[in-house]
């Protein structure tokens, strides 16, 4: 059965998205056609200005309304301690827990070669640049990227690139707490304080 033109278009958006299968956007799509309009309205406003009215953090590289953001421009936030992690949504993780009062870096990726992405596609050269600014103050930069094969590359890359320009800064990995394998945009707030409290140095 041939379905309509523009539940087809619906379906095929859903698509693109990810963890979104052809038949979870079917769901999707139809359950749409049940929701009154002003509300599949708000949805599409919603969507519509989510790129024109967010910008990246000049800083951090984290999403914003204003640039800098909130956490960049909150002169209690101890600014000797830079925690580095791959997305923004790891940052809402590390909040929620209330302990880190430090700042923060979005990579915004991890290096992973099978997918052709290396050092130059996400924001390390920007990091590395904000610790050897000799402005900053920066004592400890706290790798925060997942446990995986990817996120484990990035730290080593990261470490090394620190030891060699700007040796005097201790560089410190998650610690227990975290499984292998785990994204920490889902890790709950023991789980991350643990993290914290049990780093290591690299």
């Amino acid at each position: 059965m041939k379905i309509p033109r523009p539940l087809q278009k619906t379906v095929e958006a859903f698509e693109k998205l990810p963890g979104i299968g052809p038949k979870s956007a079917q769901r999707l799509a139809y359950y749409l056609l049940h929701v009154p309009q002003h509300e599949l309205d708000f949805i599409a406003t919603s969507v519509q200005n989510l790129k024109k009215e967010t910008v990246f953090c000049t800083n951090c590289k984290n999403i914003a309304e204003q640039d800098p953001c909130d956490i960049c421009a909150d002169g209690k936030r101890d600014t000797t301690c830079i925690l580095v992690v791959e997305q923004p949504l790891d940052i809402l993780a590390f909040e929620k827990t209330g302990k880190y009062q430090g700042i923060y870096h979005v990579l915004h990726g991890s290096i992973s070669p099978l997918d052709n992405i290396g050092p130059d596609e996400i924001f390390i050269a920007d990091l590395l640049e904000r610790v050897g600014n000799t402005k900053n103050t920066i004592s400890e930069v706290i790798i925060a990227t997942n446990p995986t094969m990817e996120g484990d590359a990035t730290a080593m890359y990261i470490d090394k690139q620190i030891k060699i320009k700007t040796p005097k800064i201790k560089v410190t990995r998650l610690g227990m707490g975290v499984p292998t394998g785990a994204d920490l945009g889902y890790a709950d707030e023991n789980t991350l304080n643990q993290a914290l409290a049990g780093r290591r140095e690299l």
